[in-house]
């Protein structure tokens, strides 16, 4: 009898596919596999990791410190390490932390079904570790963009676009288990197709797995601002099946700033592609990403971006402080020279403009009625969304159970009676 793995993830939605495939492939040769067990109790633990940023690395190498030291307490057999940071500082990781037994990188993830001889993996299978009724589908791994803060492409190297025809097979393989919302993800997918087919094709993409039966919502993540497919915005308005939503990293406003980013885009540029975005597609909700505190940030570029924050009114909005990342050119050539206090101050006063920008669109749904999809249960509570949000990083839908019997998966229309900074309430209508 095959041993059973306990695989942890850390870090984004595309570590996750990473993960879930090579569940699939484990289970596919007898394995046992458990993901983000609260309480592993494996003989072996493979543990995922993340590299972006400084806090996601801390948290990697402190899980890997966690169960370095279940090892030494005989609590597991064996421990691997994949992924982001690993692919970065083997090398350093190893020395420092022996217990493991292994490091791979994050595309290896081959050499280490080998290792546990498992090498008749087909390399297709797939275990879904998020609900049944959504999946993610990633449609490219790494980027050709040259931000100046950001490792990623270090990491995962240039974008490699998956063929269309190999994505519509997975969607079809998972509506068949039941899946029917999709969360597309790529580190950059306004650049998907590119590299295979010579033009942008992220449009076409979408239309045609909207066109599979059984497929109810497409959300998509992870947009480049400059030369963006304008026809994926037709796409938006005119397909149903498409949510209107997109998530959009812009990171800040001013042209300074976006200069010394290299994010190739500028400042009016921007403001445009938001204008653009609003007028197409009418009601689309906007996430985006925002960076306080890089080299060079004056107390001028930050005021713009408080502006720019404060006109674009997005529905969702992340923001964090810079840190330096290894091998990126600002970590090479710039000097870090924003402090830490005024950098989280910087944070904390975007933060706070942010979160009364959401009340207020979160308050101007009550009364509307929106299709919302079931994702769990909660005590007295159904929790779900609306095509408006995505797992675990928007706003959520509160169903009091007692009304009646919901099912986990399944799509109602709620009217929303109450809002709060980041929930909504409503009851079931027919």
């Amino acid at each position: 009898m095959k041993k059973t793995i306990d695989i942890i993830t850390m870090g984004c939605s595309k570590n996750l596919v990473d993960s879930e495939h090579l569940m699939g492939m484990m289970e596919a040769n007898g394995y046992h596999c458990t993901h983000d067990s609260r309480n592993p109790k494996g003989e072996i633990v493979v543990i995922n990791t993340c590299g972006f940023i400084h806090d996601a690395k801390q948290e990697s190498i402190n899980t890997i410190l966690e169960f370095a030291q279940a090892k030494d307490n005989g609590h597991i057999e064996q421990l691997f390490v994949m992924g982001c940071l690993s692919e970065r500082y083997a090398k350093e990781l190893a020395d420092e932390i022996p217990q493991v037994d292994k490091f791979y990188g994050k595309f290896d993830y081959k050499q280490l079904l080998s290792d546990l001889n498992a090498s008749q993996a087909k390399g297709n299978e797939r275990t879904l570790t998020t609900p049944h009724h959504y999946a993610y589908i990633k449609i490219s791994e790494g980027c050709d963009r040259s931000c100046a803060y950001c490792a990623i492409p270090i990491i995962t190297g240039k974008h490699v676009s998956r063929p269309i025809d190999e994505i519509l097979t997975e969607v079809r393989n998972l509506v068949a288990q039941g899946t029917s919302e999709f969360q597309i993800i790529a580190q950059e997918l306004t650049y998907y197709g590119i590299d295979i087919y010579g033009k942008q094709m992220i449009a076409e993409l979408v239309e045609r797995m909207a066109a599979i039966k059984g497929v109810k919502w497409i959300r998509l993540h992870y947009a480049y601002p400059a030369h963006f497919p304008w026809d994926l915005l037709r796409v938006m308005r005119e397909n149903p099946k498409v949510c209107k939503y997109i998530d959009i990293a812009l990171q800040h406003i001013s042209d300074n700033m976006l200069k010394r980013m290299h994010r190739n885009v500028t400042k009016q540029q921007t403001y445009e592609l938001v204008e653009r975005l609003r007028a197409e597609v009418p009601g689309i909700h906007i996430r985006t990403t925002l960076m306080v505190g890089f080299p060079g940030e004056t107390d001028d570029d930050f005021e713009q971006l408080v502006e720019f924050t404060r006109w674009a009114k997005f529905e969702c909005m992340g923001a964090f402080a810079y840190s330096e990342e290894d091998g990126t050119y600002s970590s090479d050539h710039c000097v870090d020279d924003v402090t830490d206090e005024v950098k989280q101050s910087r944070l904390s006063r975007l933060t706070m403009l942010q979160e009364n920008i959401s009340a207020k669109t979160m308050a101007g749904k009550v009364g509307q009625t929106l299709r919302t999809v079931i994702d769990r249960k909660e005590g007295n509570w159904y929790i779900g969304r609306t095509e408006y949000s995505s797992p675990e990083v928007d706003p959520e839908v509160l169903i009091p159970s007692s009304e009646r019997t919901l099912r986990v998966g399944r799509y109602y229309n709620v009217l929303i009676t109450d809002a709060e900074e980041f929930d909504l309430y409503g009851t079931v209508v027919k």
